[in-house]
């Protein structure tokens, strides 16, 4: 497999931190195991830093851990840091990065003295972070700034690709408020559709560029599953963040208001679960969708921590998870997915999509359901807080023929409503007030 290093946009923003920062703080990039962290981390240090350090606490000796025991003279701490590492160390121009520290909080603990030292940068690089049984007996830092990393957006896939130009063409068709036809449209979805496929973490993004082979790209991303799954049953000796993690398919293609606990792990209530599904949030390896029980701006004031939805944080590996019961997911399953012609619904996997894309742009998701009067519900499938308005959306896999869950929700908070938007997988166009958008343009909301 190729040594590829793709480009990132948390790149920019590191670099805001070492100029802001000048020291005073550490940086701390979480995000789930095998989204590129130690790779970003790595390219930055050697390319912004006269020289570094690298202790990943994944493998670390315990020459490398014993350094850490005493931090009572400076000096000494450092000398033996160069000598341990083989490196100069120059003031204000080296990094010392410390890859996986979940793994020895010990050093996690050590940044308060070195950033109060301020002779160098420090980037920690970390999954899971925060789970209890890490931190009880360590001083979390106050000295850390954080970034979050997710799975290649699709911009980024593009990037890797070698489309430099796609993503600025619909941009300027976004603020134009315009599409580009249907022919092209089609060449965009199915363009898009590989993004779905493939995802966005990288070791599946390498195999596709090598090999061009979807089979071998779905044996990477069941690779990565089996690491997260073997991580749920180290946290958490129960099995239950396993069995909710591998449901997760089932129940969106189930079609239900909001995750069935039961029907996963039997006669347990959501609120037992409260601390496994914070954990599971807290692993980056899902997002969670809360229902909002009165919509308005400040969205979480009234988010409902007992009914949710849960997503895969990358809708590559949804699509594998959906496929798990064979061996491996044929070529001609991802041939009819990527020509849009495999006949069951997929409606679940854009939603799946569409989740991961809003929140690769900041947003935290929220979603709202209400009696139709004919004992059913009403669902908008995500909102979104701009300004003093919200933002209402409804996802369609293939093309709209009507909305009625978002009119109605429109006409029910019509004070409350700014733009409403139906993404689905046609061109660009608007019917009344509701905005219908190709599900490409989702990241630009």
């Amino acid at each position: 497999m190729g040594d590829y290093i793709f480009k990132r946009k948390v790149y920019q923003k590191m670099l805001q931190w070492k100029q802001k920062s000048q020291g005073e703080t550490a940086l701390l990039i979480e995000g789930a195991r095998r989204v590129g962290k130690s790779t970003l981390v790595r390219q930055f240090a050697q390319n912004e830093y006269k020289s570094f350090a690298i202790f990943d606490f994944s493998k670390a000796s315990k020459e490398e851990k014993a350094l850490f025991e005493d931090l009572s003279d400076m000096d000494f701490f450092f000398n033996r840091l160069r000598l341990l590492k083989g490196i100069p160390l120059y003031e204000r121009e080296t990094a010392i990065v410390f890859d996986e520290v979940q793994k020895f909080p010990i050093a996690r603990q050590a940044i308060k003295a070195l950033v109060e030292d301020g002779r160098y940068d420090y980037i920690e690089t970390g999954s899971l972070i925060s789970i209890h049984k890490n931190v009880d007996h360590i001083i979390i830092p106050s000295e850390e700034d954080v970034i979050d990393l997710h799975p290649m957006d699709y911009e980024e896939f593009l990037w890797a690709m070698g489309d430099t130009e796609s993503m600025g063409l619909l941009r300027d068709a976004w603020q134009k408020k315009r599409g580009y036809g249907n022919s092209v449209n089609r060449k965009l979805m199915r363009d898009f559709r590989l993004y779905m496929l493939v995802g966005g973490m990288p070791q599946a993004v390498s195999k596709y560029i090598d090999t061009k082979d979807l089979s071998a790209v779905d044996k990477t991303k069941r690779g990565i599953i089996r690491l997260y799954r073997n991580d749920f049953q180290k946290i958490d000796k129960t099995g239950k963040a396993m069995a909710l993690f591998m449901s997760i398919p089932s129940q969106l293609a189930g079609n239900a208001h909001r995750f069935q606990h039961s029907t996963v792990i039997e006669k347990t209530r959501a609120e037992q679960l409260e601390n496994i599904v914070f954990m599971m949030q807290d692993s980056k390896t899902v997002e969670i969708c809360y229902h909002a029980n009165d919509p308005n701006v400040g969205l979480d004031l009234s988010a409902n921590r007992s009914a949710y939805k849960m997503f895969i944080a990358d809708t590559g590996l949804f699509v594998t998870l959906a496929f798990w019961d064979k061996d491996f997911t044929e070529n001609i399953i991802y041939q009819k997915l990527l020509n849009d012609s495999l006949s069951a619904n997929l409606g679940y996997v854009y939603e799946n999509m569409v989740a991961q894309m809003l929140v690769a742009e900041g947003n935290r998701l929220f979603y709202y359901t209400f009696p139709d009067g004919n004992k059913h519900n009403y669902e908008v499938d995500f909102l979104l807080s701009r300004k003093a308005k919200i933002c209402p959306i409804e996802v369609k896999s293939g093309g709209y023929n009507t909305h009625r869950s978002l009119d109605e929700f429109c006409k029910k908070f019509s004070s409350r409503v700014g733009n409403r938007y139906l993404i689905y997988n046609k061109d660009y166009r608007t019917d009344g007030e509701t905005i219908l958008i190709p599900i490409y343009m989702a990241g630009l909301l």
